[in-house]
């Protein structure tokens, strides 16, 4: 049985890039038994344990990539989980705003008109319309000038 679990443990390592089932099987004498620890182990650790510097390095570099994707498609597992969690009560929410903003909308619209009316009244001229002639013949002084 135990014998069982090495293999496991080993397969598990050599599934990594750079890491043969040999050397696997000095990780897990050392005691270097999984992906996490591989990743926070040292070259001169691995060293020690039968690996030679680059192939150390490279198993290295391996782990922590491994480490880092599993840790980001664990993030993103629990973000969908939550959102499926939030979905119904956004949906329930989306809902009633819905419903309450024909109401909104009619109530503004009706304080707005009602503004724009007293805007109007305070703007509105009270007296005659200026005449603003559109050329110099139509102005005063000249028409003055041309009678003379």
């Amino acid at each position: 049985m135990a014998a069982k679990g090495t293999d496991s443990k080993t397969g598990k390592l050599s599934a990594l890039p750079n890491v043969s089932a040999a050397s696997a099987k000095k990780l897990v004498s050392a005691k270097v038994d999984s992906v996490a620890k591989l990743a926070k182990s040292s070259t001169a650790s691995l060293q020690k344990a039968g690996l030679s510097a680059a192939v150390a390095s490279k198993a290295i570099s391996a782990a922590i990539t491994a480490t880092k994707v599993k840790t980001a498609a664990k993030k993103t597992a629990t973000k969908t989980k939550a959102a499926a969690k939030k979905a119904p009560a956004k949906a329930k929410k989306a809902a009633t705003t819905a419903k309450k903003t024909p109401k909104k909308i009619s109530k503004a619209a009706k304080s707005t008109s009602g503004k724009v009316r007293e805007v109007v009244n305070e703007t509105v001229r009270k007296g005659g319309t200026i005449k603003v002639p559109k050329s110099v013949n139509q102005m005063g002084w000249m028409k003055r000038l041309k009678n003379r």
